[in-house]
């Protein structure tokens, strides 16, 4: 590993300036210098004392950004978390007015951080449709241009999943696009992309909930999923575009049975998509596909028994390339327990195929996450918590390297 931690890189210097401080001190009071004991002993307490510090860095360190019942909000759900060109953290949620459901007065929000985590603006609207259902945020940033695209989805407050599912609800689920040129400060109004994205006959209609990617083509890919009318199964699939994200498309959709999902390209260019376990009984483990021609097709899908869940949505990301980094290291996220609890990160070196890192963050409470690799290439981690219940509260925490292998990874 190159860094563990920046703070650590900065250290030395200013124990080389205590240390000529100390032998200054000892050298007081007519005595013509320190003797070497004394130096030597105190040298060892200013080490000792950095040694605790860096310890201290490397333990994760836990920021609330969304807490339940803050600015008139009942509970804030769905987070989203990434890192803009410039390395602002653009940490997004669904805000819901009047209680915890998936459906009602829901609107999306945004909190930027300019200092890794560490603090977080006041709660800036993104989208608000007043009475309605506005979220699903699934953010994805061009390289290229620097631009900002926000997937997200629509519905009628009154309109609950089951009902959309069904093809019985007063209306359906709808996709818009926003962007920001300036770093997530201002949103542009949303684009209605509903009729490139989704085909006639899909009744329900998610983004993400996550985040996008772009491949080293240059392609956008937004991970989603749908159902179809009469069957009540849902496939997960992906979305892309060409041009910028200028325009979008249908990519391909995996087998039934799958549903929120997380896109990944492999050091290969294959891309994989990993996905909640989502048959008419679901089971507890991840659901995987792989995709050989950028997302338009997908294999067959496969189990993924290791990464077992309640089931619920997850977080996939690359944090290094063998390329740059001189290692491939894939990062997962999820309550991993029959029950929505024990949130955990995990890390593979083999391109998804074992996950054998694995260390909880929060062993209580905790449903839904969002990874991002931070400018200092520390990971962070916005996960739903709470005591005694999942949704309490949406919090950041910053991991390094060195604290999720346990210092085997150098």
């Amino acid at each position: 590993m190159r860094i563990s931690s920046t703070a650590a890189a900065f250290r030395l210097p200013s124990l080389r300036v205590k240390l000529r401080r100390v032998r200054r001190s000892l050298g007081e009071g007519g005595k013509p210098e320190a003797t070497p004991f004394a130096v030597g002993l105190a040298a060892i307490l200013i080490f000792s004392s950095a040694a605790a510090g860096q310890v201290a860095d490397r333990e994760p360190r836990y920021t609330e950004v969304y807490v339940a019942g803050a600015s008139d909000y009942n509970t804030f759900r769905i987070p989203s978390i990434i890192a803009t060109a410039r390395g602002t953290l653009l940490a997004f949620a669904e805000a819901r007015r009047d209680g915890g459901g998936d459906a009602g007065d829901i609107d999306l929000v945004l909190k930027r951080s300019l200092d890794g985590g560490q603090t977080w603006s006041p709660l800036q609207v993104v989208g608000d449709n007043g009475p309605n259902t506005f979220g699903n945020p699934c953010p994805v940033v061009d390289r290229t241009t620097g631009t900002i695209w926000l997937l997200t989805t629509q519905n009628r407050g009154t309109d609950r999943e089951k009902d959309i599912t069904a093809g019985t609800s007063q209306a359906g689920r709808s996709v818009a696009v926003l962007r920001s040129t300036d770093d997530g400060v201002t949103w542009s109004a949303p684009v209605d992309i509903t009729a490139s994205v989704k085909q006639a006959d899909w009744t329900w209609y998610a983004t993400g909930p996550g985040v996008g990617i772009q491949t080293r083509t240059g392609r956008l890919v937004i991970p989603g999923n749908h159902a179809v009318p009469g069957t009540a199964i849902h496939h997960s699939h992906v979305v892309f575009s060409d041009d910028g994200g200028r325009s979008w498309q249908i990519g391909g959709s995996a087998d039934p049975g799958t549903n929120e999902s997380q896109v990944v390209e492999l050091a290969d260019g294959r891309l994989m998509l990993n996905m909640r376990n989502h048959p008419p009984r679901a089971e507890n483990f991840r659901m995987v596909a792989t995709s050989d021609d950028g997302g338009r097709t997908w294999s067959q899908v496969q189990p993924d028994r290791a990464l077992v869940e309640p089931p619920a949505q997850a977080s996939l990301l690359r944090l290094t390339t063998a390329a740059a980094d001189g290692r491939n290291r894939l990062l997962f996220s999820n309550p991993a327990s029959a029950r929505r609890e024990r949130m955990t990160v995990r890390m593979s070196e083999d391109e998804g195929a074992t996950w054998p890192v694995s260390r909880v963050v929060h062993e209580g409470p905790a449903a839904y996450s969002s990874l991002v690799v931070l400018p200092d290439h520390s990971i962070g981690l916005l996960f739903e918590r709470g005591d005694r219940s999942p949704y309490e509260k949406i919090t950041f925490v910053r991991l390094t390297l060195d604290w999720l292998t346990e210092g085997k990874d150098r």
